[in-house]
């Protein structure tokens, strides 16, 4: 069963292998920026970062929930208002989904979690959405049509990932 849940202690962990060692799903989540980490700065910036989200109210919105499969940590979802290549003067959310854990990578997980996440939204009243990624990721772009999002925009030939040229794309989903 998977449950979006606030971040707890023991994610951390997760988070410094992730960012460290475990670091296969960057391949797929902006390759062309990903720093593979050092493991005593990301335990330091992963819980610096817990304290910070340690005790929001029950009421406020979430930017960020941790997507739990059958008791296990696998990733998370998130929303963000910086968009680009496209301007987005009304705040509309892009959401994103990183789902580390690579043996449940084809099994529905990201689509599930995040159709969970957009109806969270949805009640806390948000009514469009986007999510950006680039040709490359097939991954993410089945997840993205599954759930209804349509291209919105696409830089052509901005990404390149492994000596390989990729268009950026921006997806819209009104609900």
């Amino acid at each position: 069963m998977i449950v979006l849940r606030d971040m707890i202690r023991s994610d951390i962990d997760d988070y410094v292998r992730w960012f460290t060692t475990d670091t296969e799903w960057m391949k797929m989540d902006a390759p062309w920026e990903s720093e593979i980490g050092v493991e005593e700065d990301e335990r330091k910036s992963w819980n610096e970062y817990f304290k910070s989200v340690q005790g929001l109210a029950d009421d406020a919105v979430r930017w960020k929930y941790e997507i739990e499969l059958d008791g296990r940590h696998v990733g998370w979802v998130s929303r963000y208002t910086y968009l680009e290549y496209l301007d987005n003067p009304g705040d509309i959310p892009a959401v994103g989904i990183d789902i580390p854990e690579t043996d449940v990578h084809g099994k529905s997980v990201g689509t599930d979690a995040l159709r969970m996440f957009l109806q969270y939204l949805q009640i806390k009243g948000f009514r469009s959405f986007y999510t950006q990624t680039w040709s490359g990721n097939a991954p993410m772009l089945r997840v993205a049509e599954k759930l209804g999002f349509k291209e919105a925009c696409r830089k052509e030939g901005c990404r390149i990932v492994g000596g390989e040229t990729y268009d950026a794309l921006t997806l819209r989903l009104d609900v």
